[in-house]
């Protein structure tokens, strides 16, 4: 299989404050220096060889938001094809206790319901799950 085709692991969350009786979900903005500058997504990235999922999940957390999550459960997992490359996106749940966030990556975050995320905002390999979210599997 060559590059082109191999998936790359790439880890998301669903973040929620602990707490929020609404269950508010967080979304960052991609930042003008990105790829896909502009439109929201659930915050991650790439699993490192050394990493599960879950590590590399706590780990970019930390790295682009600087708060800490407990990782929950799999919402699921998709292959997305870009021009140069594919990946597998694992979507999980995800809970902090932190309210103060740093942006390190994006340029803004909002926090919505999910009834109120829409889904072409959002980068297109984060959309299939804003479905499921949503309830329209």
């Amino acid at each position: 299989m060559s590059d082109l085709k191999k998936p790359v692991l790439v880890v998301a969350a669903v973040i929620r404050k602990e707490n929020d009786p609404d269950k508010r979900i967080l979304l960052v903005r991609r930042g003008p220096d990105q790829s896909g500058a502009g439109f929201w997504e659930f915050p991650g990235g790439k699993v490192e060889l050394s990493e599960s999922p879950e590590q590399a999940l706590r780990r970019e957390i930390d790295e682009e938001l600087g708060i800490a999550i407990t990782v929950g459960t799999l919402i699921g997992e998709k292959d997305f094809a870009y021009p140069s490359k594919t990946i597998r996106l694992r979507v999980y749940e995800a809970l902090t206790r932190t309210a103060e966030i740093t942006l390190t990556e994006h340029d803004d975050l909002k926090w919505l319901k999910a009834e109120e995320i829409i889904k072409d905002e959002l980068s297109a390999a984060d959309r299939p799950f804003v479905e499921m979210l949503q309830g329209k599997r």
